[in-house]
């Protein structure tokens, strides 16, 4: 099983947007056929202006599976999606097996 974990940092304007960052989130799970379950959090109020405000946590049953998912237009939408809200440098992702 592959286990992808990816974050944002929103810029200060589009923190606003993070509740609808998540449902879309969310409905990945019914979209995209490889993703086997996807949890969603946000980051909690009052922690480290450093931090990231939005992750991913994604399961997968393999690397194809993942690739997939990487490829699949529901997700590059998502993807197009959080582009326009993050900061220059505010994404950061680690895929690993378990």
């Amino acid at each position: 099983m592959i286990k992808h974990i990816v974050m944002f940092k929103f810029k200060d304007e589009a923190k606003e947007k993070l509740p609808e960052a998540k449902a879309r989130a969310e409905k990945l799970i019914d979209l995209v056929p490889t993703l086997k379950s996807i949890k969603v959090v946000l980051g909690a109020e009052g922690s480290a202006p450093s931090n990231c405000d939005i992750a991913l946590i994604c399961d997968f049953d393999d690397m194809e599976g993942l690739n997939a998912y990487q490829v699949h237009p529901d997700h590059k939408a998502y993807g197009e999606f959080i582009y326009t809200l993050r900061t220059e440098n505010g994404r950061a992702c680690i895929d690993y097996e378990i």
